[in-house]
C-alpha cells in the first residue's frame, strides 16, 4: 500500500471512530464537542448527513458534495454558481476571455482577505495551483487542473513547462488552457473544485507532507466563515467572517452536526436544526410531513440530481453481464420510489433539454433479455457487493431484488459516502448506488471519470474514452461537437461502464428561522452564507 492510500485509510478510520483531532497549536478547544459548547451571540444549527473527509480542500477521498459544501464556507471560490448555471462574482469581481479563447482573466475583488487579515492576491491563487499540481504534493483529485497548460493528463505540473496559472498583476489571475474555453462553462464545471489557500502560511511545510499536515486541523481560509473547532466526523463549529468581501453573515456562529439523513427533517421540525444540507432537500414522500408541520416546500425548476449504478469493470468484466444488469433494473419503479412523480428515467448522464441530449430511452427493462445475456456472459453465480449509504438502503434493496429475479446475486453493504467512493476507486466493491449534481455541459460526468488518475469504474482500456473525450474538449464548432458527443454516448451505451438511472429536481424545505437562503444553488455545493440572517 503506497503512502497516499495509507493516509487515506488513516483519515477514514479516524472519521469512523470519531476521534478528536487536536488543533495545530494544541488548544483544548478542538478537543471538545462543538455541539455541546455554549456559543455567544446568534447561532445557526445546521445539519448534514455525511461527514467531510478532511478540512484540506484538495485532499478529499470522495470528492463528495458534503465535503465541498464545508470547504465552500471556510475557503473562497472564484464565482458563485446559481442553479441555472448563471455565474455571479465571488472572489473574482469579473472575468473575461483572452488569447482567442485559450485563456481567462479573473479580476479579483480587492477587498478579499484571509482570516488572518492578509489580502488575497492573484499570487495566492497562482501559488495555490502551483502547489497542488506539484507532483511532490500528494493531492487527491488533481485532474481538475489537467485542462491547464503545463500539466499532464493527471493534472500534475510538467517539469520545464510553464504552468497555465499566473498573476498578471496584484489582482488579476490568468489561467491558460490546452483547448479553447468559455469562461462560464469553465466555472460551472470546475468552480467547486478550486479554492484559494493561504500559501503565505504554508511555506515551511514540506510539499510531500502538506496534505496531512496539522495546519488543516485549525485551517485558515478566506471564505465567509472562520474555523473554530471540530470533532472529526461528528461536528464542526464556524464563526461568521464579518469582513467577508460580499458582506457579513447575519449570525455569529454556525454549528454543523452530522446526523442520519432520516433524522434531518425531524430535527428541523422539532427546532433542533435551523437548516440542513444540501439545500434543505426533502423526498416527495416526506413532503406532506413538512407541510403539515407548517413548513413551505419549494420545487426545483431544473434537475439537480443524477442517479447512477457504479460498476467495477474489473470484477464485472463482461459487457454482456453489464448490459444484463442494465436490463434487469426496473428504473421506473426505482425512480418512483426515490423521486415520486418528479423524476425522469434516463439512459445518459447528459442533462435533458440541452443541445447535447438525445431522446431518452426508458424501455430498457427486460428481465428475460437480462437472463439471456447473463447466461451468455458465463456468469457463474458469484455474489457481488453493492455499496450504498444508509439513506439509499431501500433503493439498494430494490436493485438487489431486481437482480435476484434474473439470477444475479448481490449482497448490500451500507457505508458512508467517503468509504463508498474510496471502495469503488480501489476495487473493494463491485457496484455502488450513487448520485451526483449535473450541469448543462456534455462532459460534466464522464469527462473526469475515464482517465488514469480517476479511473473510478476500473476500466481496463481507457484509450477509446480518452480519445473521444479529448476530441470533444478540443472541438469549438457546436454542430461538430454534438456529433462527437453522440459518438461517445453510443460507445457508453455499448460498453455500459456504469448504469444511468434517472434525473430529478429537488424539493427544498424553507427554514422558519433563517432568511436569505438560495436553496437551489446548494446543488452546486455553494451556499450564499453571506446573505443568511437568523431572525428567530
Amino acid at each position: 500500500m503506497n503512502r497516499t492510500w495509507k493516509k487515506i485509510l488513516a483519515l477514514l478510520l479516524t472519521a469512523a471512530m470519531g476521534l478528536t483531532l487536536l488543533s495545530a497549536c494544541g488548544s483544548q478547544e478542538a478537543e471538545s464537542d462543538p455541539a455541546q459548547e455554549t456559543t455567544e451571540g446568534v447561532n445557526i444549527s445546521y445539519g448534514i448527513s455525511n461527514a467531510w473527509d478532511s478540512l484540506m480542500p484538495y485532499y478529499t477521498v470522495s470528492g463528495s458534495n458534503y465535503s465541498r459544501i464545508i470547504y465552500d464556507k471556510i475557503y473562497d471560490r472564484l464565482a458563485y454558481v446559481q442553479a441555472d448555471g448563471t455565474c455571479l462574482p465571488r472572489a473574482a469581481s469579473s472575468w473575461e476571455s483572452a488569447d482567442d479563447g485559450m485563456a481567462i482573466l479573473f479580476h479579483l475583488d480587492e477587498k478579499a482577505a484571509f482570516h488572518d487579515g492578509t489580502p488575497v492576491t492573484a499570487q495566492h491563487w497562482a501559488d495555490t495551483i502551483a502547489l497542488v499540481t506539484d507532483p511532490a504534493c500528494e493531492t487527491l483529485g488533481r485532474s481538475t487542473f489537467a485542462v491547464l497548460t503545463g500539466t499532464d493528463d493527471t493534472g500534475a505540473a510538467i517539469e520545464g513547462q510553464t504552468l497555465g496559472a499566473e498573476a498578471v498583476d496584484e489582482y488579476t489571475l490568468k489561467l491558460t488552457f490546452k483547448n479553447p474555453v468559455i469562461p462560464e462553462e469553465f466555472l460551472v464545471d470546475y468552480n467547486r473544485e478550486i479554492y484559494a489557500l493561504p500559501t503565505h502560511l504554508l511555506t515551511d511545510i514540506p510539499k510531500e507532507e502538506l496534505m496531512t499536515d496539522d495546519f488543516w486541523l485549525n485551517p485558515v481560509g478566506s471564505g465567509p466563515c472562520k474555523f473554530v473547532s471540530e470533532l472529526a466526523g461528528s461536528s464542526l463549529t464556524l464563526e461568521a467572517n464579518k469582513d467577508y468581501q460580499l458582506g457579513a453573515p447575519g449570525f455569529d456562529t454556525l454549528t454543523i452536526t452530522v446526523m442520519d439523513k432520516a433524522n434531518l427533517l425531524t430535527a428541523l421540525i422539532s427546532g433542533d436544526l435551523d437548516y440542513y444540507a444540501i439545500g434543505g432537500s426533502i423526498s416527495e414522500e416526506n413532503r406532506p410531513i413538512a407541510e403539515e408541520a407548517g413548513f413551505t416546500v419549494l420545487e426545483g425548476t431544473v434537475p439537480s440530481t443524477f442517479y447512477e449504478l457504479m460498476l467495477n469493470n474489473e470484477t464485472v468484466s463482461s459487457v454482456d453481464l453489464r448490459q444484463a444488469i442494465n436490463m434487469a433494473l426496473d428504473k421506473e419503479l426505482l425512480c418512483q420510489q426515490s423521486s415520486g412523480t418528479l423524476g425522469a428515467v434516463t439512459n445518459s448522464s447528459i442533462l435533458p433539454d440541452t443541445p447535447y441530449s438525445q431522446a431518452q430511452t426508458t424501455g430498457t427493462y427486460d428481465p428475460q433479455g437480462a437472463m439471456d445475456l447473463a447466461a451468455q456472459s458465463g456468469y457463474d453465480g458469484r455474489t457481488f457487493s453493492l455499496a450504498c449509504t444508509s439513506a439509499r438502503a431501500s433503493l439498494a434493496a430494490l436493485i438487489q431484488q431486481n437482480l435476484a429475479e434474473v439470477g444475479i446475486n448481490v449482497e448490500i453493504e451500507t457505508v458512508d459516502s467517503s468509504t463508498m467512493f474510496a471502495g469503488m476507486y480501489d476495487g473493494t466493491y463491485d457496484m455502488a448506488l450513487a448520485s451526483h449534481t449535473p450541469t448543462n455541459l456534455p462532459l460534466w460526468f464522464v469527462g473526469s471519470r475515464f482517465n488514469a488518475d480517476n479511473n473510478l469504474f476500473r476500466v481496463a482500456d481507457l484509450s477509446r474514452y480518452e480519445s473521444l473525450i479529448s476530441s470533444i474538449q478540443q472541438e469549438t464548432n457546436q454542430e461538430a461537437r454534438i456529433a462527437l458527443v453522440d459518438e461517445l454516448e453510443a460507445y457508453l451505451n455499448q460498453e455500459m461502464p456504469f448504469v444511468p438511472l434517472w434525473f430529478t429536481p429537488s424539493l427544498h424545505v424553507e427554514s422558519k428561522t433563517v432568511t436569505g437562503i438560495d436553496y437551489p444553488a446548494a446543488a452546486f455545493s455553494n451556499e450564499n452564507v453571506w446573505e443568511w440572517e437568523k431572525t428567530v
